[in-house]
């Protein structure tokens, strides 16, 4: 029995350990409009609603997650979306 609740914990935790992962990582990031290259945005945009789907290179409403605090030193980056 006692095997059984440490093998049952054993697999919550390696299930939980990604999850936990994905939030820090999204808590570090930013998104950073009108930077992506066409087809490289990360989610939806405006016109479409699938990632890797914005049709030019520095699209307004299309982004990308970058390290926090980096955005404003690309050129042409904006922490909210731009008129294409």
């Amino acid at each position: 029995m006692k095997t059984n609740l440490i093998l049952a914990g054993a697999v919550a935790a390696a299930l939980a350990t990604p999850l936990l992962a994905g939030a820090a990582a999204a808590a570090e990031n930013e998104k950073c409009y009108g930077v992506a290259a066409a087809g490289q945005n990360d989610c939806q945009t405006a016109n479409n609603s699938c990632a890797g789907h914005a049709t030019t290179a520095g699209q307004g409403d299309a982004w990308i997650y970058v390290p926090a605090g980096t955005c404003q030193k690309i050129n042409g980056g904006s922490l909210e979306p731009k008129q294409s």
